[in-house]
């Protein structure tokens, strides 16, 4: 796998629209290659930021999150959020980079990763292109962010080993890799998390990726989720009183 972060002008609120900013950093593109884009700019480029002091930031958090802890319930004074069944702090908005604005998710991170593959792929002529919308996020009981994906378009996000024999012939239950987090771990690394600039990232050279000339089936996407009450890690998810966000109802 060979992953290349590429450098960009710094992206504000000058910037409206992705599609000039992808103009200018892809001169071309390989076939079954995968563009990683950070969420930020994105959401940067929609409009989705608030000025620090307009608004409170535990505030904030509330109206995006679909379930929220209460910040003091721990020693950083850090929200713990589920948005988009996504567990991550702060329902993902951030500060960093962000010119003294807040920055939150894109509004429809799904819509955005649909409409960079089938853009990138009319304009360089593909037949197998995919798109990975990232941003990072704390593992627990291990320091440091790692990355992963919002969304993704274009390859199968999921390779399953469930019924096939291990090394000794005993099948497997429920493995499963995750592709596309794996793919956004290893860019989100290549690309930084400080004053890199570095935003995009072109992934190529993966033949363990399985392409699709389309987008994503709402069925598709449901299997990437796993409900509260199915998560091995429901003991825990459930042992607290979760209250509900706006983005909830």
């Amino acid at each position: 796998m060979q992953i290349t972060a590429i450098k960009t002008h710094k992206i504000t609120i000058a910037d409206t629209d992705i599609f000039p900013i992808l103009d200018t950093y892809f001169v071309s593109l390989p076939e079954k290659s995968v563009v990683a884009v950070t969420s930020k700019i994105i959401a940067i480029t929609e409009g989705r930021i608030v000025k620090v002091g307009e608004v409170e930031k535990e505030t904030l958090i509330q109206e995006e999150a679909a379930y929220y802890l209460p910040s003091l319930e721990n020693k950083y004074n850090i929200n713990f959020t589920i948005k988009n069944n996504i567990l991550a702090p702060s329902a993902g908005i951030d500060e960093s980079n962000g010119d003294g604005n807040y920055i939150l998710w894109p509004e429809d991170p799904q819509d955005a990763a649909n409409s960079i593959r089938s853009y990138l792929q009319k304009r360089f002529g593909l037949q197998e292109v995919g798109v990975i919308i990232t941003d990072s996020k704390t593992t627990p009981l291990r320091w440091g962010v790692t990355g992963f994906a919002l969304s993704h378009s274009g390859f199968a996000a999921l390779k399953s080993y469930i019924g096939e024999p291990d090394l000794f012939d005993r099948p497997f239950q429920y493995e499963k890799v995750n592709v596309m987090d794996s793919l956004a771990a290893s860019a989100a690394l290549v690309m930084g998390e400080g004053r890199e600039q570095t935003p995009l990232a072109l992934i190529e050279d993966i033949p363990f990726v399985v392409f699709q000339d389309r987008n994503p089936t709402p069925e598709e996407l449901k299997t990437l989720h796993i409900s509260l009450d199915e998560d091995l890690y429901a003991p825990f998810l459930k042992s607290v009183q979760w209250r509900k966000g706006k983005s909830s109802k």
